[in-house]
């Protein structure tokens, strides 16, 4: 019985030509030996299954090989290929960096790089997993990195990049290989499976290669379990079968629920995909990417990002004329929300079903929004004739109600200066009330009892003096006028006059704030109504009066004081 070999290891490219994904790198590696550009270090990054470690071999085996093509491929005939196709090159060394990390395996390797090659012209040294060396093996390794042998050059793989120090990454050139497209992948599978004498339906190839994540290695893994499962005939229905994926059928169906706002279907399908054994969270997540699709489908050029077999790109199509953007928009926002918070959510089933009927009612919503005012117009014009009559009699009999009402309502003569509308009113009254306000604001009115008070009452000065002084402390609480009223006293003048001196303008300004009220006072304790108050300004006197010398200040002084005579004639005091 022979030997069966996985399709990883059978169909592993062994020339640039057959790597499949990878067109720029491999053009960038032919052009570097055919131009004999070498470097002595390069890094090939990428995530699992693109081809990293198979292109190593490849450009390892080309640059040994003595007869290489037009194409620069490998002849597979000279010495140096045929012992790396049977696995006895001595100048193709593969490590391991995962199992040899440490510092003194890196010493052995640099021991080892100092042996010339045998047979061709360069040892090559591939390094796979090379993120795995720790950061004293990678200090060593530092210095032959970057001036090796002139016979050896160096290629590592890494599928994590970032883990690997600046310096390493600073002494080498660097190729980070794609993940390879759905599209590739399928005509890959192709090939292999008409080597194989195998009839497939592209619509399964496509689930594999989505199944698959961009990785070859893995496409090809889950081709040879098909193929187990199913023998030589893979269909669409065993592929999803096998790989226990959710059919497209389904969310087909339940999408045209939601356009149908059908609760009932759409509970009871997701009832049947859990019913199979498929988990909530995928399911939903799976929605979400069926939404996109269809977002995807309405232009053609996005058309491209749907990666989908023929037969399913053209249901997409169909279904996405059914559906509006503004429905896909709101529907991947609803669905995004529940695959956010599902792992958050107690009860996980109940959280989306909640997020399915939402989806149903998202046209639902609009068609009650979108009803317009014709419309409204059109079903109003439809109505019975019998109660449009009677529509018409109740607007009638609510237009004489009216009319009574305004003519039971008593009537305003118009007069002069009165403008005639349903709230009349006389623009002279009402200048005369603003005119009585403001009256009142200017000045207080003056209640006196008529039996008690003669409003003509005679008093004195020094009556006035007290009242002056009485009003003063009642504005305590307003420093700067209580000054200024207690610093002089007032003086009576003849007709009830009330003169009081002040310094300046500013005094001025402050008694007129409180004049009104300083005379409805004065007016009510002295019982006189016709008390006035005169201000009178000695800053111009002053002004006139300037003391500039020394002996002039003095002289004002002792106008003041005498006793300051006195006193500079007992001290013999000088003015300076």
């Amino acid at each position: 019985m022979e030997n069966f070999i996985v399709s990883a290891r059978k169909y592993r490219p062994s020339t640039f030509k057959s790597v499949v994904g990878q067109a720029s790198i491999t053009t960038t590696l032919k052009n570097a030996i055919k131009n004999n550009h070498l470097a002595q270090a390069y890094l090939f990054c990428g995530p699992r299954g693109v081809g990293k470690t198979t292109c190593a071999r490849i450009f390892a085996k080309t640059i040994n090989c003595i007869n290489l093509d037009e194409n620069v491929e490998p002849c597979n005939s000279c010495e140096s290929c045929n012992s790396f196709n049977e696995n006895r090159s001595y100048n193709i060394h593969e490590l391991d960096a995962a199992s040899n990390n440490s510092v003194e395996d890196i010493r052995n390797l640099i021991e080892q790089v100092r042996i010339p090659p045998q047979v061709g012209k360069y040892s090559i040294y591939i390094i796979d997993e090379v993120h795995m060396l720790s950061s004293q093996a990678f200090n060593a390794f530092l210095k032959t990195l970057e001036e090796p042998p002139a016979h050896a050059i160096f290629i590592l793989a890494t599928t994590e990049k970032h883990k690997i120090i600046p310096t390493i990454l600073s002494r080498c050139q660097i190729f980070d290989f794609n993940r390879i497209r759905v599209d590739d992948t399928v005509t890959y599978l192709e090939h292999i499976a008409k080597n194989e004498n195998i009839s497939v339906e592209v619509d399964g190839l496509n689930i594999i290669a989505q199944k698959a994540d961009g990785a070859m290695r893995d496409a090809l893994s889950i081709f040879d379990q098909v193929v187990s499962f199913s023998g030589k005939e893979i269909t669409y229905q065993k592929v999803i079968e096998n790989l226990n994926v959710l059919d497209y059928d389904y969310y087909f169906k339940i999408t045209e629920s939601f356009l149908k706002n059908n609760i009932s279907d759409t509970l009871l399908l997701f009832n049947e995909i859990i019913d199979r054994g498929f988990d909530a969270h995928h399911f939903i997540n799976g929605l979400s990417a069926h939404l996109r699709n269809l977002l995807v489908c309405r232009d053609e050029i996005t058309l491209q990002l749907l990666e989908v077999g023929a037969n399913i790109r053209e249901r997409y199509r169909e279904q996405t004329k059914l559906c509006h953007p503004d429905f896909l928009f709101k529907a991947l926002e609803i669905s995004n929300k529940c695959d956010v918070s599902y792992r958050l959510s107690k009860n996980k089933r109940l959280h989306v079903e909640l997020s399915l009927i939402e989806l149903c009612n998202i046209t639902a919503e609009k068609k009650k929004s979108n009803i317009s005012f014709f419309e409204k117009k059109e079903t109003e014009n439809d109505e019975d004739p019998s109660k449009l009559t009677k529509n018409i009699e109740k607007q009638e009999i609510k237009k004489e109600e009216k009319v009574k009402l305004e003519t039971q309502k008593p009537r305003q003569k118009p007069t002069i200066g009165k403008t005639t509308s349903f709230n009349t009113f006389s623009i002279k009254e009402k200048l005369n009330q603003l005119q009585k306000q403001v009256d009142k604001v200017e000045e207080p009115e003056i209640k006196l009892d008529k039996k008690e008070v003669q409003l003509n009452n005679e008093f004195t000065e020094k009556e006035l003096v007290n009242k002056w002084h009485e009003f003063s402390n009642s504005i305590g609480n307003k420093p700067r006028i209580f000054n200024t009223l207690t610093s002089k006293d007032p003086k009576l003048e003849g007709n009830n006059i009330v003169s009081f001196i002040i310094d300046n303008n500013l005094q001025e300004v402050k008694i007129n704030e409180i004049r009104n009220e300083l005379l409805v006072y004065l007016k009510r304790e002295l019982k006189n109504t016709s008390i006035d108050l005169k201000l009178i300004i000695t800053e111009l006197e002053a002004e006139n009066n300037k003391l500039y010398t020394t002996e002039d200040k003095f002289k004002h002084m002792l106008s003041k004081n005498e006793s300051l005579g006195k006193l500079k004639q007992e001290f013999n005091l000088d003015l300076e």
